[in-house]
Formats: structure tokens, sequence, C-alpha cells
């Protein structure tokens, strides 16, 4: 499928505006292309975070977990097998144990398993929570919750109070729980509706610490420092491709900046240890593709247990032994994902999936732990809606678990809804958001499903959505194109609605290798404006594309900084070739 390339578009007088500031004129450009008008807006200090105030039930939940700590309660946290729902579990424990409520006595947490429990806050899940602490008083959830009525009405049932804190979409019931954190929840005007769980958790804590003040249990100078939990922030915003709006670039910065510096649980330290990288070069890019799948390989291979205890220790050498270990489950997760992957693609070859809105697929033998990567991967390459399903059992019953992926442009969450409404019996339960979604149906429903939701997706989508797009940021002079610029992109805070720059020109290749039988190497000299081409000559490399390429050639591309033998070298990681020449 070809990829249709357009330039991000921005206003001359914006990036005029902010570069007459001070601001480098290449990142002035790219500033006003991704929609920031005022330098005030460039700033990620913490004193710009929207304050709690603005979230709904978020001080009152406060005040009541306040009553609850003074008065000895237990409280259990009810997480989520994802990097989100361990992080979010990570923060919540350890910033309730520096406000005052000690672990294992006050405070513990419980994550199910998703193999044999399902997904979230489920009667069986309540079930087992009331037989820690000896029965604790209140639950909170981390991550999930919205969307569990039944379970949130046994806990009532057993006199166990919940906190629900979230920040999926609820459905349009919500459950009958003492207070509901969630930014997406009704009436609730908070302006960052993208705060992943961990955020929603974070907030919290810093509510709660402000009303311990207010009771005067610590002061303004010997309160406990929040801010030391921002590194597990940052990881599951990222890794749960939170979109970076303004509030969450300031978390997810000051995170960044924290582990750079050494400031980081002996758990994040010790993940980046085992994935060979330096955490002084930290990035969102790390957080999102190095340090995220590790945590998230405990979920999906066994139990996020594992995970939470790597992030909650403070043995550097206990941390060291579970890093390794979630080290070597994503290196078997990642033989399990290749193996289904191929699975998936020969199923496929008979079928003009250019013909499809969506793709679906099942199998027997796929394991329901790595279906949400698999379906990952094949959007990717198809440029559709991609939902995979595996066998798994629910209450007894043999059902089929799905994970879904979604394009820009299709709400993969409300198409769910759609379909759901119109065939009331055939979705046993779903929830996510618009990009991602997992989904619960009968064995024998995969076909009219599978019918159901393609009938859907060519009814919501247009040929537009369908073409796949790469949005750049125009050419780079190749002036440009140093270690020192590209060390400087580096150090912003990107992401998913905050995308890292692409580039686009024409060059000279000079010439191109296959290295691994599967990525091209190639060396470049820039064609200037002029048309004539800049005298050094540049590194590049294309992952994954074996086929070579025309010259002169067409490039979308990154630029980053590589360091070889400790020396800085300027590489172009390419994108895209257009092909209309």
């Amino acid at each position: 499928m070809t990829m249709k390339l357009i330039q991000r578009s921005y206003t001359k007088e914006q990036a005029d505006l902010l570069e007459a500031t001070g601001i480098h004129p290449v990142l002035a450009k790219l500033w006003a292309a991704r929609g920031i008008s005022s330098v005030q807006e460039l700033s990620l200090d913490l004193k710009n975070l929207i304050p709690p105030s603005e979230l709904t039930h978020c001080e009152k939940a406060a005040a009541y977990l306040a009553t609850a700590i003074q008065n000895h309660k237990k409280i259990l946290i009810v997480a989520d097998y994802d990097c989100d729902g361990a992080t979010a579990c990570a923060v919540g424990m350890r910033g309730l144990k520096a406000l005052g409520a000690p672990w294992d006595i006050q405070v513990d947490y419980f994550v199910p398993n998703r193999f044999t429990l399902g997904y979230g806050l489920t009667p069986e899940v309540v079930d087992l929570a009331a037989e820690r602490l000896h029965k604790p008083d209140i639950l909170i959830t981390v991550d999930n919750g919205i969307a569990s009525l039944t379970g949130v009405q046994r806990a009532n049932e057993l006199g166990m109070e919940v906190l629900v804190t979230d920040h999926h979409l609820p459905a349009d019931t919500l459950p009958k729980a003492a207070w509901i954190v969630n930014p997406n929840q009704p009436n609730c005007n908070f302006p960052s509706k993208a705060l992943a769980g961990v955020g929603v958790m974070f907030y919290l804590l810093i509510a709660l610490r402000a009303e311990l003040r207010a009771r005067g249990a610590f002061t303004a100078e010997n309160q406990p420092r929040l801010e030391n939990l921002l590194d597990l922030v940052a990881l599951g915003t990222v890794a749960d491709v939170a979109s970076l709006d303004r509030n969450n670039r300031v978390l997810v910065s000051n995170g960044v900046k924290r582990i750079k510096h050494g400031l980081m649980q002996p758990g994040i330290q010790a993940l980046y240890i085992a994935a060979g990288k330096d955490p002084s070069k930290a990035s969102t890019f790390d957080l999102g593709f190095t340090i995220g799948p590790r945590l998230n390989a405990a979920g999906r291979l066994s139990d996020m247990s594992l995970g939470i205890q790597c992030l909650l220790t403070d043995s550097q050498e206990e941390a060291l032994q579970l890093a390794r270990e979630l080290d070597r489950m994503n290196r078997e997760r990642r033989t399990i994902e290749a193996g289904m992957q191929e699975t998936a693609l020969a199923s496929l070859v008979d079928i003009q999936v250019d013909t499809q809105a969506s793709v679906c697929l099942v199998n027997a033998d796929w394991h329901q732990g790595v279906i949400g990567i698999v379906a990952s991967r094949l959007k990717e390459r198809y440029h559709r809606p991609t939902l995979i399903f595996a066998p798994g059992e629910e209450s007894g019953e043999r059902v089929l678990k799905g994970s879904g992926r979604s394009i820009t442009g299709f709400h993969l969450r409300d198409a769910l809804d759609v379909v759901s409404k119109k065939y009331p019996d055939l979705i046993l339960k779903f929830g996510g958001h618009a990009m991602a979604a997992g989904l619960t149906i009968r064995e024998d429903s995969f076909k009219f499903f599978k019918d159901s939701f393609e009938a859907v997706a060519k009814n919501l989508m247009t040929e537009e959505t369908l073409q796949r797009q790469l949005v750049h940021d125009g050419f780079l002079d190749p002036e440009f194109m140093e270690p020192e610029f590209g060390a400087m992109l580096g150090n912003e805070t990107w992401g998913q609605g905050f995308p890292a720059p692409v580039f686009f020109g024409e060059f000279e290749v000079l010439s191109q290798t296959l290295i691994q039988e599967k990525h091209l190497r190639m060396q470049l000299k820039a064609i200037k404006e002029n048309g004539v081409s800049d005298s050094k000559i540049l590194n590049a490399i294309w992952f994954s594309r074996a086929q070579t390429l025309p010259n002169p050639a067409k490039l979308a591309y990154r630029l980053v900084t590589d360091y070889y033998q400790g020396v800085a070298r300027a590489q172009l990681h390419i994108e895209a070739l257009d092909e209309a020449l």
C-alpha cells in the first residue's frame, strides 16, 4: 500500500513570534506546527500542572482517604496487569506509605491474574480481595473500575467501600462507589482528558498530601516529596500511549529529567541495566519501547505482581534480579509473538486486505497475553483497525478474548459500542479508548462478530481514513544535520499527540547495504534547496526494509544522535520513500 506524505502545516507568523523570543528557528517551526502559541506554553515546570481542585471528586476522595488513614482503616489497591496499572499501583503504594499508611499493616495491593480472573474489579476479584489484610475496609482501583458495576456492588455487599481511580471511558451507568476520580467521567471538566491511570493516582496523592497538611499532619517544609514518584508516572503515561498534552508533558518531562539525573526507583534503574541502556540518556522513546515492554512482559505471560514488586523494592540487588527475570520473559514474549505473527500473516495471504475496512483473526493456539502486540503489528502493516482473538476462560465458560488496535480517525471503543448496541448479546464485555480496546465474546460468535464489526467499520470510515499517511515537518537545511541538533531534538518530550519531528528531503544515495538480511544501511548526501549536493556524508538506516532505493531518493526521516565508541554522530532513521517521482 502506498503512503501519502503530507507536510504538517503551521503559521509562519506564529513561528516568527516564537523565534523572536530566542527559540531555535527549526524548533520554532516545530512548536508552531504542534499548536504552541506562546513561549509560556513551553514551560514544563511542575508549577504548571493543572491543580487537583479541577479534577472532579479528587479533593473529596482525598479527604475521605485522609480520614481513613487517620482512623487506621485497611486499604487494598486493586491493580491492572499492564504498565500503566503496575506503575499506578506502585505510585499508590509508595505514596500512601510516605503519607502515613504503612505497608502490609494498613496498605497492600492485589493484581488479578488476567488469564483466570479477566479484567477489572469483578465479583470474583472482590471475593479474593476480601481475604487480604483480614478483609480490607477500602478497595482502591487503579487504571480500572469505571466499568466494574457488579464488582463494586459485590464489595458493598461484603462491607467494603470502593474508591475508583481510572481514566477509561465509562459505560452508560457508573458503579456505586464511595468516590470516582476519572477525568473522563460525566460532568468532569478537567482540561486534560488524556491523563493516564498512573496520572490519576498521582493527582489523588497530591490532593491527599494537601488535605493531611491542612489537618496538621505535616508542614510545607517537612511534607513527603511526591515528585520522587514522577519516574513511575512518566513510565506509565508513555507506555500507555497517553496523548502528551501540556499537562502530561509536564509530568513526563519531569519524570524523564529525574531518571537522567539518577533520581529513580531501584526497579527502573534495574530495568535500564537489564536492557543494556544508559539512564543518563533517558528519553520517552526508551520508556515506550525498551522499559515499558519489559515491565509489560510479566502481565502478558504470567502475573504482573513480579513487575510491581520490581517497582516497589528498595533493594538494588532484588530489583536487578527481578528486572533480569522480566527481561527473560520479554524475550520469551517476542518469540511467541513472532510465531503468532507468522501464522497471522499466512492466514491473510489469500485475502485482499485492501478491500476490507478491518482485520479480525482468531487462532486456537494463540496466547491471549500477546494478542495486543500482534494486533498492533498487523495494524501497522495493513493500516486497518485490527482485532486479534485467543481462547480464554471466564467463570468456567470457554470464551474468546480479543485485543484491538486502531488507526487515526477510527474510535475503536465507540465502534465496539455500536456493535454492542446493535447486537446486545454478542459482546460479553468490552472497554478501552480510541486507539486500543479489549473485549470478550463467546467461542461460537466469532464469525458473526467479525462480519458485524467489518460492517460498522465500513460505515464509519472514509477512503481518506483508510489511506496510509505520514505527516512530516518539511525540509531541514543540511547545516542542521549534526549531532548537536539531533541531541537537542532528543532532549525534548515527544510522544503520542505531540509527535517527534519527521523531516523530508531529497538525497543522493552513495551506497546501500543490507544488514542482517532485513535492514537497509545507507550513506547519503543531502541535496540542498538549490539542487546542489551538500558536502558531508550522512549515515542512514531504514529498519525492516530490504528493497533498495532509487538514486536520487526523496525520503522522510528522523534525525537522531547515536554514540559510537563515545563519539556522537548524526544518523538518519528513514521512515518513508516518496514514490511519486
